[in-house]
């Protein structure tokens, strides 16, 4: 099972050492001072207890980073960290007990408890306190999700999309991690949706394979979003399934639709397609979309797609391909065009009777791959889920992470 999830390894002690020296931590409050045996340490016995500076510190610092609890002078044995309602931070102690370093960030406007647990020079035991306390967010980051089927199709990408810009992109992608329950590469890739928004989408190498098992896991509590984009307050988790290899093949020449399943062409429906008469450009998009919704019955206007007056229809078996208008469905009106020209305002028109079966066998996230010399160029990357125009190389370079 492989992970999307790429961290950039540093030494702990560099971690620590850059944190001390930038944040200038205080060393916390003795409480007590034990030797092994249990007796008071002292200079004259040879004992003497380590220091311990936490970083951050003081009041109203900044949220978004890591705790830091680090031992001079001896080493740390345990540390317990809770925020204001007692809610604990986990950790992690460093190979020789010197620096602990906390899983997650400390969060906004939160009050944080440490206390540390120390064995100095000839085994003086020592327990400290200190807190520190975390600025207010200004703002708060949201996001959507999607898939939000609990069963797709092989071409459906992890995708979200943000409310405020994301421009610390290669922390939030750190936060991110997708598992798969069968051997599956993949990579991030920082675009903008159709509306201008901030988006990251997970795309594999290939399309899944059927019956794959996926989980998303964004851990972004704590996590800042970057300038205007304010912090995250929550962690995310969502998973869903591959369900059949199913994929759509429409050939603009032929004037068809094939629908292959599992490799193999099932049917074949005859079409009308995007108009290619000069003028309006009524021409269907080229190169593969994914289906993005079973949308049903909706209203079509041609005004929604810059085409003036010309229709204003209710439309049956609407299977939504990109946000800007693409659709295949039934398209009775141009019944005398199907299969022998392409004459529709730039969807996959068919008739009624081939439409209502085509809808109940294809499910959201199947690929739809549209050929032929009557197709204009293919949909800009964030125009529905246009990913799989791209290159595995050329995605790739899409991602935050070096």
């Amino acid at each position: 099972m492989r992970s999307s999830r790429t961290r950039r390894r540093i030494s702990v002690r560099t971690a620590a050492a850059t944190a001390i020296a930038v944040l200038a931590p205080f060393a916390l409050t003795a409480c007590s001072s034990d030797s092994a045996d249990g007796k008071s340490g002292s200079v004259k016995d040879g004992g003497k207890p380590a220091t311990v500076a936490v970083t951050p510190n003081g009041s109203g610092v900044k949220a978004g980073q890591p705790v830091q609890v680090t031992a001079s002078g001896g080493t740390i044995t345990a540390v317990t960290v809770t925020d204001g309602t007692g809610e604990p931070l986990t950790g992690t102690l460093s190979k020789g007990g010197t620096v602990w370093t906390s899983d997650r960030k400390a969060l906004p406007g939160k009050t944080y408890k440490v206390a540390a647990e120390t064995k100095g020079s000839g085994g003086t035991k020592g327990t400290q306190e200190a807190s520190f306390t975390t600025a207010q967010a200004a703002k708060k980051n949201k996001l959507e999700l999607w898939p939000t089927a609990k069963t797709v199709g092989v071409g459906h990408p992890v995708s979200i999309v943000f409310d405020e810009p994301v421009t610390n992109k290669a922390d939030v992608e750190r936060q991110l991690k997708v598992t798969a329950s069968t051997r599956t590469e993949g990579s991030w890739g920082w675009l903008k949706h159709y509306d201008g928004r901030d988006r990251v989408d997970w795309r594999p190498k290939e399309y899944w394979k059927p019956g794959t098992q996926v989980r998303l896991q964004a851990l972004l509590n704590g996590t800042d979003s970057g300038a205007k984009g304010g912090f995250f307050a929550k962690d995310y988790d969502k998973s869903f399934t591959i369900g059949a290899h199913q994929e759509v093949k429409v050939d603009l020449d032929a004037k068809r639709l094939d629908f292959v399943r599992a490799g193999k062409p099932t049917r074949t429906i005859p079409i009308s397609g995007g108009d290619p008469t000069p003028g309006a450009d009524k021409r269907s998009w080229s190169g593969t979309s994914v289906l993005m919704a079973k949308a049903g019955t909706i209203r079509m206007t041609s005004q929604s797609v810059g085409l003036g007056d010309a229709y204003d229809k209710m439309v049956d078996y609407s299977m939504h391909l990109t946000y800007s208008g693409a659709y295949a469905h039934a398209a009775p009106w141009n019944a005398s065009y199907f299969g022998k020209a392409n004459k529709s305002s730039g969807c996959i028109g068919m008739s009624t009777a081939n439409a209502s079966s085509f809808y109940q066998d294809v499910q959201v996230g199947d690929p739809f791959t549209v050929t032929g010399k009557d197709a204009k160029g293919k949909a800009p990357l964030g125009n529905g889920y246009s990913n799989w125009n791209l290159s595995w190389p050329e995605w790739q370079k899409l991602s935050a992470l070096d």
